[in-house]
């Protein structure tokens, strides 16, 4: 019984802190209940550089809070790029409502890669630019149109728009991407169960994105 009493407790407080985090982004307003999607604000938040004096190709990543009670939880993350002397970014998400109404869930669109997301403010994660990078946009292009999920979608274990960033970072290990704990489903393997972290700079075993294990220098 003292056995059993102790395994409560142990679980009850590991509970405490695995929910700790989302009641400090509740309180903290990152995760507005009354937020309405038809209404939300997508305006560029000026962070990215501007593609008329910023002319060296450049990828970045980025992350903002998910929609609505979901922000509480986790974040959304997609990959933008811009070649040599573009006028402007490409940006590459995973969007579920898309798979909900038919289409596929990976999207593309040109334009300023660092708009919010239904409100949320974007921040940058990754950044890699130079004259190194217009080859690397070739193989961002070739991942993003070998990504496997393109058609499905679900917002847990995945896979799901973080899923898809850490499956194209795994293929380009320079981006040395350390995607944050919320990037829920940046875990889910599909099929498989190890693979190269999403930084390139280490190994994960993951049970479906359920449970798993990772060791990485970043």
């Amino acid at each position: 019984m003292e056995l059993i009493l102790k395994a409560g407790h142990t679980f009850a407080a590991i509970l405490l802190v695995l929910l700790a985090g989302p009641v400090i982004a509740f309180l903290a307003g990152m995760a507005p209940l009354d937020r309405d999607w038809r209404t939300a604000s997508h305006e560029p938040l000026g962070i990215a550089p501007n593609p008329a004096s910023d002319l060296e190709p450049i990828i970045q990543v980025y992350a903002a809070r998910a929609f609505a009670w979901r922000g509480a939880f986790a974040v959304h993350t997609w990959i933008a790029a811009k070649r040599q002397g573009a006028a402007t970014f490409t940006s590459y998400e995973v969007v579920g409502w898309n798979v909900f109404h038919g289409r596929d869930a990976l999207v593309s669109r040109s334009g300023p890669p660092d708009r919010r997301w239904y409100d949320a403010e974007p921040e940058i994660i990754a950044e890699v630019r130079g004259p190194e990078v217009e080859a690397l946009i070739d193989r961002l292009e070739a991942a993003v149109a070998a990504y496997p999920y393109k058609s499905e979608y679900q917002t847990w274990p995945g896979p799901n728009s973080n899923t898809f960033t850490a499956w194209v970072a795994r293929r380009m290990p320079e981006l040395r991407l350390d995607l944050p704990p919320t990037a829920i489903g940046k875990d889910y393997l599909g099929d498989q169960f190890t693979e190269l972290s999403p930084s390139g700079t280490g190994w994960q075993l993951s049970l479906f994105g359920v449970l798993g294990i990772l060791f990485a220098k970043e």
